[in-house]
């Protein structure tokens, strides 16, 4: 039965040698995501789409023409007709007023571009992120389980000879059950965050398997930290280059009492006869323009409460991510990794001397581990914990 675990656990551990040995950097994996992601191919249409929407407000107005053609009782044929070439356009000023307001707009959608593809950057990074965590839990869980293989090899022989209890084989083959339960847990676990990884990549497969998180600098000049991450945030500049964008549209439809003006030639006949003349006249914006100025002046509210409130929400975030960075570099620490496996060693020569029962190694090493798996949660958090604070450089 045993040996059968260990053929699984060995089974598991081989299938992941195909993702080491054509794995991927976290940067290379980004890129990939970047280029793949079928979210992000959709933002960048509807973009796309909407950008050129502006360009369309600000287009110049079609040509008209009409031709009349008359005919009357006695006379063969047309016996007269009119042709008319119109064409109706608004004054310069509102031309470069829209087109100003064009500009704009299409700075403020590529602005909520940039937050969205950063949002989606985050989630692939926070992937990666969890795959180094489980990596590494896999790693922890590998060496756990060889050490139980290998005490339990060691006690089949003194228990073969009267020096070892039932009771202490039973305990390392629980041992071993325990691991191999938690080990196929972790197996499932990848299995997941790859195919999510996978699915941001477009459907198309990801080759990553590392276990070593990037390394972070240590912050703690608070003042120059809110600095920077206030002058890079995304969503601070998406909400200024909106409030730019209404006002600019409140001057836009200032304008809009102006008339439109209309140009054209005339050319009237009759029988042998022929009239020719100019179309001059305009359009009065009476009913048309009546609350455009007040919705202009609505959004704009709107866009700069929206502003304030990002601000605000802007400032607590940074504050409470250096809270809580500052608190977790304290906390890890605290934690002596060689201090620990050094521990580990040494049980293990205690027990195997004699001088240790498997239940009080076992009840000194469960305890040890813990606090490596801890520690190992704790830097994952941390690490997500630095991707969000820094997510605008994405």
């Amino acid at each position: 039965m045993y040996r059968h675990i260990n053929t699984i656990i060995t089974a598991m551990i081989l299938a992941l040698l195909p993702y080491s040995a054509q794995s991927q950097d976290m940067e290379s994996v980004l890129d990939t995501i970047e280029r793949n992601n079928t979210l992000l191919r959709s933002l960048r249409s509807a973009n796309e789409a909407a950008v050129l929407e502006t360009r369309m407000q600000n287009n110049l107005g079609d040509p008209s023409i009409e031709y009349s053609p008359f005919w009357a009782k006695g006379v063969d044929g047309i016996s007269s007709s009119e042709l008319v070439v119109s064409y109706g356009f608004d004054f310069p000023t509102q031309y470069v007023s829209r087109n100003r307001s064009g500009r704009l707009q299409r700075a403020a959608l590529d602005r909520q571009y940039q937050v969205e593809r950063r949002d989606v950057m985050l989630q692939a990074k926070n992937l990666c992120l969890d795959l180094v965590f489980l990596n590494r839990k896999q790693e922890l869980l590998t060496g756990r389980l060889k050490n139980a293989d290998e005490l339990l090899e060691l006690f089949e022989i003194r228990f073969g000879k009267g020096d070892a209890s039932a009771i202490e084989l039973n305990k390392i083959r629980m041992e071993k059950m325990d691991v191999a339960a938690s080990l196929a847990q972790v197996e499932t676990d990848l299995q997941a965050a790859r195919a999510s990884l996978q699915s941001m990549n477009g459907g198309r497969p990801v080759q990553f398997s590392a276990t070593e998180y990037p390394h972070v600098m240590p912050v703690t000049d608070f003042k120059s930290f809110r600095d920077t991450l206030l002058n890079a945030e995304l969503e601070l500049k998406a909400s200024e280059a909106a409030v730019q964008a209404t006002e600019q549209e409140i001057r836009v439809n200032r304008q809009n009492w102006l008339p439109q003006l209309k140009v054209g030639y005339r050319r009237n006949t009759a029988l042998n006869e022929a009239s020719n003349g100019f179309i001059v006249g305009a359009t009065f914006p009476l009913f048309s323009n009546r609350y455009k100025s007040r919705i202009a002046n609505a959004r704009h509210a709107e866009s700069q409460y929206r502003l304030d409130q990002v601000k605000l929400e802007t400032e607590a975030r940074i504050r409470t991510g250096f809270e809580e960075m500052t608190r977790l570099q304290e906390m890890m620490e605290i934690y002596d990794v060689s201090l620990m496996e050094e521990t580990l060693a040494m049980l293990r020569k205690a027990v195997e001397a004699g001088q240790l029962s498997v239940i009080e190694y076992y009840t000194e090493a469960d305890s040890v581990y813990s606090k490596l798996l801890s520690l190992s949660e704790m830097e994952n958090t941390y690490q997500k914990l630095i991707a969000d604070i820094y997510r605008n450089s994405l």
